[in-house]
This record gives structure tokens, C-alpha cells and sequence, in this order.
């Protein structure tokens, strides 16, 4: 076995919102790691932003191997909780999960996630403009970025288009 043959990918659980401080740490101490991170729309001073972050929060991925490395630094490294464990060890991530998430990436190294998937009669909140706060139900998309909703205002049913954007799942 070769010495890349031998590491595997495992799981670090960090801190809240230490991922990246637990990155720079590990790798500072030669630790190869991965951290995927996503794009997506985030609902800021009722305003939505993009924003990128984990994709999994609280978790990033290191790469050791089991033998040769020595593990007792990644417990008490800045940012870090703990190293995933089924039982007494701790549990290797398969290399081809790896590969599958980068594969989504850009050059940025940043995945992009899927717009929501809607079904008619689905039960819409509009989160931003002037009709926030009305709840619809999902009829259509209308083009790349907007869905139809139905309204029920004052009485009447209305059909409005909105941006995909200004509207959410409702709870």
C-alpha cells in the first residue's frame, strides 16, 4: 500500500462557526482537509444576501492515516470539538463521497445548490416586497427566476408572479 493509499478521509466535529478557524489550524499543522462550502440565499435585516458557508455546519473532513498519523493533536486543536466516532474508532468517509462533492464545485470551490423544488399546490410564504407576509399556493414557475402564486387578498383570489427569491416554504 502506498502511503496516499493508506489515508483516509474522517470527520472533525468543530466548534459553533469554528470550521474554518479548525481548517486553518489542521492545515497549519499539515493536516490535508476539506471543507465544502455552498452559495445560497440568506434572509439578513429582512433583506435576503447571498452568503457562503459550510455546506455541512460544525463539520469538516481531514485526511490521515490511521498508522502513521499522529491523531492526539487534532482533539485539542483551536476550533475543533472532536473527531467523529462509531464506537471506539473513528469512522472513515468513503474517498468517492470526497470526489463527489468536488466534482459540484466551481473555481471557486463553491457548490451551488439546486433551487427549491415546488410542487402545484404547495403552500408558499412571500418573505420580502410589498406583499410579505401573504401565504399562497405554488401554481407555476414562470421563467428561470419567477414562480406564479395564488393569493387569496381580501376575499379574492389573485395570481401574482414573484421573484423565486421572495418567497419561502411556509411552515
Amino acid at each position: 500500500m502506498t502511503e496516499t493509499s493508506a489515508k483516509k478521509w474522517y470527520v472533525v466535529y468543530c466548534k459553533p462557526r469554528q470550521e474554518d478557524v479548525a481548517r486553518r489550524n489542521l492545515e497549519h499543522q499539515a493536516f490535508e482537509t476539506y471543507l465544502p462550502r455552498v452559495r445560497q440565499r440568506r434572509r439578513r435585516l429582512n433583506r435576503r444576501v447571498m452568503v457562503i458557508e459550510p455546506m455541512f455546519p460544525r463539520y469538516l473532513f481531514v485526511r490521515l492515516d490511521r498508522e502513521r498519523d499522529n491523531w492526539g493533536p487534532i482533539r485539542s486543536t483551536l476550533g475543533v470539538t472532536s473527531l467523529v466516532r462509531f464506537g471506539q474508532f473513528p469512522a472513515p468517509v468513503p474517498d468517492n463521497l470526497i470526489e463527489i462533492l468536488r466534482e459540484r464545485e466551481d473555481e471557486q470551490g463553491i457548490q451551488e445548490l439546486p433551487s427549491p423544488e415546488w410542487r402545484r399546490g404547495d403552500t408558499l410564504r412571500i418573505a420580502e416586497g410589498s406583499m410579505a407576509g401573504y401565504e399562497g399556493i405554488f401554481l407555476a414557475r414562470s421563467g428561470k427566476d419567477r414562480v406564479v402564486v395564488l393569493l387569496d387578498i381580501m376575499g379574492q383570489q389573485a395570481r401574482v408572479q414573484v421573484g423565486e427569491d421572495a418567497v419561502e416554504r411556509a411552515t
